[in-house]
């Protein structure tokens, strides 16, 4: 079924001075190198009312992002160029990752869960609780190369019925998580932060990276360390302006591109900004690589998904399972 554009009749709407931004700006030579020569930035579909949490499914070799206010993930196909219902209703799904099986891994405000699409479809609750408390609203994830989810757990999905709905924390924090589908394990790792939100890896995974939307609006770095489940050093990585971080994913070498208002953000693993993605939103909430090299960079930009070429492979923890 054809996507139908349900952007809703109060959404704010882009300033005149907004509407034909779309490009690349570069800063630095160095991000002349992530992109090609005649760079192509493209609006793949319009009609959503917060676009956010896009994944590649190699299989299909499409793109699935979620509509949370519209509780409905939507599907892009590259082939046919057409937008379609993934899944509606989506239990406000948010964030979304794949796993080393290439299932989709989903966090739902809705029903508070951390959740698996099997390769026949059927929806599996891998984790939705800790010590019988229901956790807030899981925001955003990642997969690990030992097969661990490491997920945020900010109160977005629970402040109103926007986003889900609206109750009192069972928790009465925000936390982040680590766990493992096969021995069922499940650690907060990280437990001083306003809201966890967007998250990530280096791509030899010695480095998380984990943004605060609440309070000072950053993005903070730690080492993990070497059983590969502990986390120390904890050090401002990044604050990002226009806007804040929301969602990022980290290339081969290590650049991290990170959603912020005015599109998406490249920063050096030393925190520097060399370049931009821009788009004609009010602001940006993720991306993703994707396509069979992992060089098209798919943002999910409040009513839009976007498309841009790059120069440089998204990293996977594929690759290191590969690589051994």
């Amino acid at each position: 079924m054809l996507a139908e554009p349900k952007i809703f009749p109060t959404h704010q709407p882009v300033p005149e001075d907004i509407l034909g931004r779309i490009g690349v700006e570069s800063l630095d030579p160095r991000f002349d190198e992530l992109i090609p020569e005649n760079p192509d930035v493209k609006r793949l579909w319009r009609g959503a009312e917060w676009s956010e949490g896009a994944a590649y499914l190699p299989r299909q070799d499409v793109v699935v992002w979620s509509d949370i206010p519209n509780n409905r993930m939507l599907q892009y196909d590259p082939k046919s160029g057409e937008t379609t219902v993934f899944r509606e209703p989506s239990y406000f799904t948010n964030g979304n990752y794949i796993d080393l099986e290439d299932r989709l891994v989903s966090a739902q405000h809705l029903a508070h869960r951390i959740a698996r699409t099997e390769h026949d479809g059927t929806v599996t609750t891998l984790v939705d609780n800790i010590d019988g408390k229901r956790f807030n609203s899981p925001n955003d994830l990642v997969v690990k190369s030992d097969g661990t989810i490491w997920f945020t757990d900010p109160p977005y999905g629970i402040l109103s019925n926007r986003e889900g709905e609206q109750r009192d924390s069972d928790i009465g924090a925000n936390y982040v998580y680590r766990f493992d589908p096969e021995t069922k394990e499940l650690a907060i790792v990280v437990d001083d932060m306003n809201r966890p939100n967007g998250i990530a890896f280096s791509p030899d995974e010695k480095i998380l990276y984990v943004a605060d939307t609440g309070g000072d609006k950053d993005v903070q770095a730690f080492d993990v360390g070497n059983d590969g489940r502990s986390l120390s050093n904890k050090r401002l990585f990044s604050q990002i302006s226009p806007g804040a971080t929301d969602g990022f994913r980290c290339d081969v070498k290590g650049n991290i591109w990170t959603s912020a208002a005015d599109g998406i953000q490249c920063l050096t693993p030393d925190a520097e900004l060399i370049g931009k993605i821009l788009i004609p939103e009010n602001r940006c909430a993720n991306c993703v690589f994707g396509d069979e090299d992992f060089m098209t960079l798919y943002i999910a930009g409040d009513t839009s998904l976007y498309s841009a070429r790059l120069a440089v492979r998204g990293a996977r923890p594929h690759d290191l399972v590969e690589s051994t």
